[in-house]
């Protein structure tokens, strides 16, 4: 199981903080996860409806979309920062 974390207007979309999901085979790097939750549901559709916009960190660690997942126990989705 991996734990997904929602922040900010992401888990407003979703309408959840976090879950814990069993990734299906094939889903290796964080574009592919992105992907994937997008056919969850409509709330998960609007919420990564531009999924180049959104960060992810993997065990509290900023990563890319092209990173592999691994065996990642927590990975965090949040909308861009901004600052000040």
């Amino acid at each position: 199981m991996t734990k997904l974390v929602y922040f900010a207007w992401v888990r407003e979309r979703i309408g959840k903080s976090e879950e814990n999901v069993s990734l299906p085979a094939g889903i290796e790097t964080l574009a592919d996860l992105l992907s994937w939750l997008r056919g969850r549901g409509e709330e998960y559709e609007s919420a990564l409806l531009r999924p180049e916009v959104i960060r992810v960190a993997i065990d509290k660690e900023h990563v890319g979309h092209g990173d592999a997942i691994g065996g990642a126990r927590e990975i965090a989705l949040f909308p861009p920062m901004t600052g000040g």
